[in-house]
């Protein structure tokens, strides 16, 4: 039950949090070094209400993976191992009495424009309570102008906001055929004030990755595949890991502001 105290609402939300990445294993369940990441890069700026009223019913839930190919799971070795499968695993470890249906709809090579022509026959069809929108790498790979993105990305937004289901954007990976594009991170800011702007949260891949080799020190070839561009095995797993963790706190947290709860996050 929580306090009426605002105060005390803030601390117990943050202790929460704290327990969910440290709830599961130290390391993803697949070879090699420990997966953490520090609770400011992948903690979710907004609460998840149709999600978190799912959860509290104990009702099925079904969630829609839609991007490109690293939602198909290229540079996994099989389907089991991509971000989608490995995150279903992740969510039924924090939720055991709820039934997770994962919807891959994940297509290798396609942009933003190519995913929204598909939008009513992979998303919103499957009437899903959340959508996980990975997008960007890939107009950032082909040299793409980013002129109309913003615009593309507002208008699947409004898809899905019009059938009630909750949205997590994911931007691009941290890897060095990404990186060596001039617009890498001009992509990676334009998602995110996209997501700032339309008060939706933003799974910060990106810099998730690049902590991992900036900060843990791990090299590239830990966490992306031979190709120099798509992720692997461990990192998939460690990516469902931290936004398993994300979407638990953030389905199971009290309606407060974000700027009160950073206050007291590590």
């Amino acid at each position: 039950m929580w306090s009426d105290n605002p105060q005390r609402r803030v601390l117990l939300a943050a202790t929460l949090f704290a327990g969910l990445a440290l709830a599961s294993p130290a390391r993803a369940d697949t070879a090699g070094p420990t997966c953490a990441t520090p609770l400011d890069l992948i903690r979710l700026a907004n609460p998840l209400p149709h999600l978190a009223q799912k959860v509290a019913a104990g009702d099925p839930i079904t969630i829609v993976a839609i991007g490109s190919s690293s939602t198909s799971g290229a540079g996994a070795s099989s389907p089991a191992a991509n971000y989608p499968s490995r995150l279903s695993i992740e969510l039924k470890r924090h939720f055991p009495k709820v039934s997770f249906t994962m919807l891959n709809r994940g297509v290798n090579g396609e942009e933003i424009g190519d995913m929204l022509a598909r939008f009513d026959s992979a998303v919103i069809a499957a009437k899903p309570d959340l959508v996980l929108w990975q997008l960007g790498t890939n107009s950032v790979i082909r040299g793409h102008q980013l002129g109309d993105h913003g615009l593309l990305i507002r208008e699947g937004l409004a898809k899905i906001r019009a059938i009630g289901a909750d949205v997590v954007l994911i931007d691009p990976q941290y890897a060095p055929k990404v990186i060596a594009k001039p617009d890498a991170e001009s992509m990676v800011t334009l998602i995110s004030a996209t997501a700032k702007r339309e008060d939706v949260d933003l799974f910060r891949r990106f810099e998730v990755m690049r902590h991992w080799r900036d900060v843990e020190q791990l090299g590239f070839d830990t966490f992306v595949s031979p190709d120099g561009l798509h992720m692997n095995d461990w990192s998939y797993a460690c990516m469902a890991k931290g936004l398993g963790n994300a979407l638990a706190e953030a389905a199971q947290r009290p309606v407060m502001s974000a700027t009160a709860l950073s206050h007291v996050m590590p």
